[in-house]
């Protein structure tokens, strides 16, 4: 997770709150310490020197009297120190561990104490302590609870929250496809709290058969919504702490035909920012509401042929100029580009030019800069660039010594930056950086792993209908330029996933057992259009209701101007993914079974309509007519199965919650319908991942790399 300081207002300046998932740190006020554990303690580090530490809660402050010491999972903390909250015992809500209990250390007079004690074990959700330090608030069985912090008390917000009435979190489709977990905000004032409410009572439940954990099979039903079904409804709530009482806002149109997959405060506590997507996700609009009256002002409007992409970032915003304007992310233009837009609804381009804007890194008002990703040169790669806060011309400031993929977290000074560094061939690495000079500080020199063995070679391919695209390859280990191998594609083809880029997993493959490489086969993957590369919107866009057709086009046609490449046996080509990937690879076996002679699909959206609507109906459109359902068959592997011809291994978790087995069952009977031969593998009760129970990965990666020996032979010829 990367995370950075925006402009707060004097009250909430008081109050730095992020949640991080796996680095387990953010910057102090100063710009230069940041907050971390080490060693089961709390400890601020000086990025400039790491021996420098200071310890703000130790294992002994954090063990509850009789108890054992806390294991800290995530924490937040007053920028005075003073007070520490600490999220402990979490459990996994479909995605990540966002149930927990919850701890707040007071380093003033030296106590630890529970919140939430009266609630059930693990099932806290993104407990905050208010901007004034003197309430923590908090999610527990779908209702908002709030908590003196002195005397104790506890009083909740929302007493309506069942499993389908969902206060201040989401439901499983926007968790998936918004990124949407943390569901409510605390008022600058600290007299409010701003909160989502979720209505799903009208979603039809997918319902999955555990066979396996009980003497009788039971079913697990798991709300939702698929492609052409109506999603939640969604409104936007503030409650006053005092009372108890929710205002809605009065946010324009069919709460049930639209999503609100942002919502912050701006620097005012009487007003809320947020955004709206109607239904097919091509519209968006921005309404500045008044938390009393309820009223909504659009200030920002924007359509799309496509889609409007408002993916990446589910909390925060972007404010400049004290709150008078915000920082926008769009590629209305053509490419991602940085706006400011004003609450007057003024807009101003900052980043001009043919390239795409990745993410924002920084906003550095008092220096002048906006510091962002992009990679204008090399779309598999990836750099910090800056801009003037006025806009302007960009100015690169990773070093070109370094070809590959970039991440920073930058202080809020702008002056230093843990700097992650990883390419196809070297291990991600970290240290420490001046900026903009990009001088190293502290940390472990960065070194290019130039004796690394099999390095990926990335290259470019044009396809018979002038599409160039990106790609890498391993050859084998003792590669003979005089003799053919067997190639084996790895796809996935969607706009959720870019494959070709230049990080340490290019040119890898954990399911299979041993060395692609040693064992004597060509491991490729190329990104067609569609995929989320940074080659403007164009690029990304055509893939709009043409899932299946023209990714699997683009795909097809690339291998077939890589078989003419001397070294490459056309007679030996193999292809797999996973998810989309799967579905992918079903849909290359069977609308080009002259080029894919293997493939392994895990996974795999078989039917589209079977997929959740968020998803699928953003880059397919909403299938309420025949002519809308059609689109959706038409780029389905279902429709084609009747076309195989080559050797296919179709793997599936029956407990995926996400790509449900029933998918394998209808392709299933489609491929027994036509008489085609084909081996399956099921696991019982695994998810997605297919990851859970012992010996699973091990029993994956024997059945993949035995079924792709003996059917797609290593070795040259």
């Amino acid at each position: 997770m990367k995370f950075f300081i925006k402009f707060l207002s004097p009250v909430l300046a008081i109050l730095l709150f992020v949640h991080v998932a796996t680095a387990q740190r953010y910057w102090a006020p100063d710009g230069y310490q940041y907050y971390t554990t080490q060693n089961g303690e709390i400890v601020a580090l000086d990025a400039r020197d790491a021996t420098k530490k200071t310890v703000l809660a130790s294992v002994a402050q954090l063990t509850p009297q009789g108890g054992k010491a806390i294991n800290v999972r995530r924490f937040t903390i007053t920028t005075d120190g003073q007070k520490i909250l600490i999220n402990t015992n979490t459990k996994k809500v479909w995605r990540q561990d966002t149930r927990g209990d919850y701890w707040l250390f007071d380093a003033t007079n030296q106590t630890l104490k529970q919140i939430g004690k009266d609630k059930p074990a693990s099932s806290l959700m993104f407990a905050k302590l208010s901007p004034d330090g003197s309430k923590v608030a908090y999610v527990s069985g779908n209702n908002i609870y709030v908590e003196d912090v002195a005397g104790g008390t506890v009083k909740a917000l929302t007493t309506d929250g069942t499993d389908r009435i969902i206060n201040g979190t989401f439901d499983w489709v926007y968790e998936e496809e918004f990124d949407c977990r943390d569901g409510f905000r605390w008022s600058p004032d600290s007299k409010s709290i701003a909160y989502w409410q979720i209505d799903a009572r009208k979603i039809k439940n997918y319902l999955m058969l555990n066979a396996t954990d009980a003497t009788y099979p039971f079913v697990v039903p798991v709300e939702y919504p698929v492609a052409g079904e109506d999603p939640s409804a969604c409104k936007v709530g503030v409650v006053d702490v005092a009372n108890a009482q929710t205002k809605w806002m009065d946010v324009p149109g069919d709460a049930i035909q639209h999503y609100i997959p942002r919502m912050e405060w701006t620097t005012n506590a009487n007003e809320l920012i947020l955004l709206q997507l109607n239904r097919a996700q091509n519209e968006e609009k921005i309404f500045i509401c008044n938390a009393q009256s309820g009223a909504a002002k659009p200030i920002y409007q924007e359509k799309s042929n496509a889609w409007v992409d408002v993916r990446g970032k589910a909390v925060g915003w972007d404010w400049v100029s004290q709150g008078k304007a915000f920082l926008l992310l769009t590629e209305k233009d053509g490419w991602k580009h940085i706006y400011r837009v004003g609450i007057d609804g003024k807009e101003t381009l900052l980043t001009p030019g043919d390239y795409d804007v990745i993410s924002i890194s920084l906003i550095d008002e008092k220096g002048g800069y906006i510091y962002f990703i992009a990679s204008p040169e090399n779309a598999t790669q990836r750099y910090l660039h800056r801009v003037k806060i006025g806009g302007g011309k960009p100015e690169r400031l990773s070093p070109y010594a370094l070809p590959g993929t970039h991440t920073y977290d930058i202080s809020p000074n702008g002056k230093v930056a843990l700097h992650g560094f990883q390419n196809s061939y070297t291990a991600n690495a970290g240290d420490v950086v001046s900026l903009p000079d990009h001088q190293y500080i502290s940390g472990t020199r960065i070194i290019l792993n130039l004796a690394a063995k099999n390095k990926p070679e990335f290259f470019k391919v044009k396809t018979v209908d002038g599409i160039e695209m990106d790609g890498w390859m391993v050859k084998p280990t003792n590669f003979d330029a005089n003799k053919k191998y067997p190639v084996v594609f790895y796809v996935y083809g969607e706009p959720a996933t870019q494959t070709s880029a230049d990080t340490y997993g290019a040119g890898k493959n954990s399911r299979y057992a041993g060395s692609m490489a040693d064992d004597g086969y060509i491991y490729i993957s190329v990104d067609g259009r569609g995929s989320p590369a940074p080659k403007g919107a164009a690029w990304r866009q055509a893939i709009y209701k043409n899932i299946g057709l023209i990714n699997i086009r683009d795909q097809a046609m690339a291998a077939t101007e890589i078989m003419k490449w001397p070294f490459v046996d056309p007679t030996r080509i193999a292809v797999w993914g996973w998810s989309g990937g799967g579905s992918s690879t079903l849909n290359l076996m069977f609308q080009y079974p002259e080029i894919y002679k293997t493939g392994i699909a895990v996974a795999a959206v078989d039917d589209q309509l079977t997929y959740d609507n968020i998803y699928q109906e953003r880059y397919m459109g909403v299938p309420t007519t025949d002519e809308g359902r059609a689109v959706f068959k038409k780029g389905s592997p279902v429709t084609y199965a009747k076309n195989l011809k080559g050797d296919l291994l179709y793997i599936h978790g029956t407990g995926d919650d996400n790509v449900h087995y029933k998918n394998a069952e209808l392709l299933i009977n489609e491929l027994v319908k036509y008489d085609k031969p084909f081996q399956l593998m099921l696991y019982p009760n695994r998810t997605h991942s297919i990851s859970e129970g012992e010996g699973t990965t091990k029993h994956l990666q024997t059945i993949f790399t035995k079924f792709l020996k003996e059917h797609c032979p290593p070795g040259g010829r």
